[in-house]
């Protein structure tokens, strides 16, 4: 891999197994929308990025190479050997012919709060509708940093709001679950930076004490926000899945279910 700053951004050359389509439009972040020129724009961490790819070539425009080494680097899993795990996970027979189909699913590493927020909008909800509330809430209690491109409201931000502020950006009955996890992480009675500590049995109890945290908003938030690779989220497709995995996970899958689990979603819905 090679780094390059140019015509004000970061070109980073031989970068393998990332397609920004099944990456970054496949449900696990919501604040990244195409462009006509089939680049990404959109904002994590703070920070306004627009990406593009040609080849194993990846192209940061609008962005420092400090913020590139700070953040994006880390955000896109730059350093892991996604080649090498694909390697790995194809020792299954099923996933072997799904990662050849869709190679290139990386899971973004994106910021705890925003993640658990995310995903506790996801319930019961449409990526459409998903993308919509949160884009609301951002333009709404955020702060703009380009032109229409707003921060991810912090939880102090957030906790000064009431149940009614939540319900007027659509969230529905979900605002008193935000309601109150704003204020428990903005007092610290949720400590996510702890919670990121813990092994992924303790991690995973810990969010299903959190009001209004399930089971599978739990396991996406530990992989997407919390670097919990081993997480293994189980919706209705995923469900389906396991039916062709009557003994359980192979063991191939050791400490990289995750990242397993992308590659079969993605299949389940287009096959199942």
């Amino acid at each position: 891999m090679e780094i390059i700053s140019k015509d004000g951004g970061i070109l980073v050359k031989g970068v393998e197994c990332l397609d920004l389509d099944l990456t970054l439009d496949c449900g696990q972040a919501f604040r990244w929308e195409k462009q006509d020129d089939g680049s990404y724009s959109g904002v994590a961490g703070g920070h306004f990025l627009n990406i593009s790819k040609n080849g194993d070539d990846l192209f940061f425009a609008d962005t420092e190479k400090e913020v590139f080494d700070g953040f994006w680097r880390g955000y896109f899993d730059l350093d892991k050997n996604y080649v090498q795990i694909c390697d790995t996970l194809k020792q299954d027979s099923l996933l072997s012919s799904t990662i050849d189909s869709y190679y290139g699913i990386r899971i973004l590493n994106q910021e705890s709060w925003e993640a658990l927020c995310s995903f506790v909008i996801s319930q019961q909800n449409n990526i459409k509708r998903i993308k919509l509330i949160i884009n609301r809430l951002c333009r709404a209690y955020g702060e703009e940093i380009k032109d229409g491109w707003y921060t991810f409201p912090s939880a102090e931000r957030l906790a000064a709001l009431s149940v009614e502020d939540f319900e007027k950006l659509g969230v529905g009955y979900r605002a008193k679950y935000l309601e109150k996890l704003s204020k428990d992480v903005a007092s610290g009675v949720i400590d996510l930076e702890k919670i990121k500590s813990l092994s992924l049995d303790e991690a995973r109890k810990a969010l299903l004490d959190i009001y209004g945290v399930g089971i599978k908003v739990a396991n996406c938030a530990l992989l997407f926000g919390f670097q919990f690779y081993s997480a293994f989220p189980v919706d209705v497709w995923m469900k389906r899945v396991m039916e062709y995995y009557p003994d359980g996970l192979p063991e191939c899958f050791s400490g990289i279910e995750g990242i397993a689990q992308q590659y079969l979603f993605h299949w389940a819905r287009n096959n199942l």
